[in-house]
């Protein structure tokens, strides 16, 4: 069985575009991951210029050569070196230009002097040559041969789904996006996250919830999707975007659109105990990705992203290499990433065992009768939570609910509950029951 580090070293290097033939292989390489699992990564295509709602499949793009000359010809910048070299959707051009006007072309990092940036223009009309500031300002001739060779054609952009059945169909969708040529941790470390999550679920005999694991090229590929398969979304309860999951920053949970949702509710109770150091904010706060086409109008799927995003208040946030030649393989680690795994893993169990708590009890339970009393007086802390979790058990509230009520951590209270469940006390339901009789 492949590591997470071993696909990330094998597809890292790629130029995986959005709609190219690098993205191609490094989706089907996923696929082969699933070949003897009992499962299968089904792969979508999308026609360039196939309507998606209000956008449109954009064509395929590919660079075939491109390079920086003096006028003698001395060879000073070749995208053969390096796939950031040149703008992402880059328009041809070949010409001797000034210095003035290469450098109206050229595009350096705006914090890290020797790091290539990673610069696109998906939906604009431009040529662009990308490098290091140091490079740019070695720069001293007064004019230089440019020379971009780019192709624009129809093609097909694609789009990777694994889907794995439950009890019934409310659905967690689990997504990442796979491109970004040439880049690790935006956002290869949330696909190969992904992967590994669905290779364990598919151990698991049978889940309560179905799951789809998306992986996708950036926005347009989760409208494309979205767009497509509108008769998915009623089932599709929630949802979690990774991405950013190999640097040494905490876990950061950004919630949803909707956060009073059981999604929002059960993923933010169970990291208390999972990650003792993470945090979490609202929607939009952390870092915007394809989360925001599951919560837009329309679709309202309440999906929230874990990444290990830099705290609010650092001056390199997200994260220092972001958008650079610098996020490769070095900056990352297999421990951080299994942790990362472990974490999602965990999301997801208290999402399968997050259900409404129904009382088959009425009054206040004689908890010494059943060998659950907490003694105030040894422990008036957890006598106090045992009542509290107690009064909240009304077939209104599901233990995220509960958790949320209390502040403290999923867990805490579905171990209290599970004490409950052994002497018949309360029963689960993926429905609210009203048990009072008014």
């Amino acid at each position: 069985m492949t590591t997470m580090l071993e696909l990330i070293h094998e597809l890292w290097y790629l130029k995986r575009d959005i709609i190219s033939d690098d993205f191609d292989k490094a989706l089907y390489r996923l696929a082969e991951e699933f070949e003897h699992t009992g499962a299968q990564m089904k792969i979508h295509s999308y026609q360039s210029g196939e309507t998606c709602w209000t956008w449109k499949v954009p064509e395929k793009w590919t660079c075939h050569e491109a390079y920086l000359e003096t006028l003698d010809g001395k060879r000073l910048l070749d995208y053969s070196d390096h796939p950031l070299q040149v703008v992402s959707n880059s328009l041809p051009f070949e010409g001797t230009v000034s210095r003035q006007e290469l450098f109206e072309h050229f595009h350096v990092h705006s914090r890290l002097p020797d790091a290539i940036p990673f610069v696109f223009k998906y939906y604009e009309r431009d040529w662009g040559l990308c490098g290091s500031k140091n490079f740019r300002d070695s720069l001293s001739d007064e004019k230089y041969n440019v020379v971009i060779r780019t192709e624009f054609e129809p093609g097909e952009m694609k789009v990777g789904e694994i889907f794995i059945p439950g009890k019934h169909p409310g659905t967690f969708v689990i997504e990442a996006h796979l491109c970004h040529p040439a880049q690790v941790n935006d956002d290869l470390t949330g696909v190969v996250v992904a992967i590994e999550t669905a290779k364990r679920l598919l151990e698991i005999p049978d889940t309560n919830y179905t799951y789809r694991i998306i992986i996708v090229p950036e926005t347009i590929g989760t409208i494309a999707y979205l767009s497509h398969n509108e008769d998915l979304i009623p089932d599709m309860d929630g949802g979690l975007f990774l991405e950013m999951l190999g640097n040494d920053s905490p876990h950061a949970l950004q919630g949803s659109f909707l956060p009073n949702s059981q999604s929002d509710r059960c993923m933010v109770s169970a990291l208390r105990e999972l990650d003792k150091n993470s945090y979490c904010a609202p929607y939009r706060t952390v870092i915007n990705n394809d989360e925001r086409q599951f919560n837009a109008p329309g679709v309202r799927v309440p999906m929230l992203s874990l990444s290990r995003v830099e705290p609010p208040g650092s001056e390199t946030r997200p994260y220092r290499e972001y958008h650079s030649s610098l996020d490769n393989p070095t900056i990352i680690s297999s421990d951080r990433l299994e942790d990362s795994a472990r974490v999602v893993l965990g999301l997801l169990k208290a999402w399968e065992r997050n259900q409404y708590v129904v009382n088959r009890f009425k009054g206040e339970i004689f908890c010494s009768g059943y060998g659950i009393w907490i003694d105030y007086k040894q422990n008036p802390q957890g006598h106090q939570r045992l009542f509290e979790i107690m009064e909240r058990c009304d077939g209104e509230r599901t233990i995220a609910d509960i958790a949320c009520e209390l502040e403290i951590s999923f867990q805490s209270v579905e171990e209290v509950i599970e004490l409950f469940f052994a002497n018949d006390l309360v029963e689960f339901s993926p429905l609210p029951q009203k048990t009072y009789p008014r």
